[in-house]
């Protein structure tokens, strides 16, 4: 393996980690205490879906940081994944993952999901 690719292998490496990291210790630090029933004000007391989304827009940082990951450490693959291909493979599973989370958590009442679904659809039309 040449410099470069271990460069951006480990570059995945770091993305992965630190997506772990932010949603665990985002968890523990902040959202949680944030949405425990002390914590709570505002729409959050009252509210189940944005306490939802607020949750969930925390750990879809760490989703976003775990495609990017994935797609730099598929470009320093031993099979030599052409970049564009490696861009657009992330890219649309990391959106299709996302729109079906989005899809089932919020149970289709948060209206990013079809929009998430296009885009996933959107990056593999180029791969077929």
């Amino acid at each position: 393996m040449t410099g470069p690719d271990m460069a951006m292998l480990l570059a995945g490496v770091f993305l992965v980690g630190l997506g772990l990291v932010h949603s665990w210790l985002g968890e523990v630090k902040l959202i949680g205490p944030l949405l425990s029933p002390q914590g709570r004000s505002g729409m959050l007391v009252h509210s189940r879906f944005a306490r939802n989304v607020l949750r969930f827009a925390w750990h879809l940082t760490s989703l976003a940081w775990w495609g990017m990951g994935i797609s730099v450490a598929m470009l320093a693959a031993p099979f030599a994944v052409e970049p564009r291909l490696a861009l657009l493979a992330g890219t649309g599973l990391t959106c299709l993952i996302t729109g079906l989370l989005i899809l089932v958590i919020g149970r289709g009442r948060h209206l990013a999901w079809p929009v998430f679904l296009a885009a996933a659809f959107c990056c593999w039309v180029p791969l077929a």
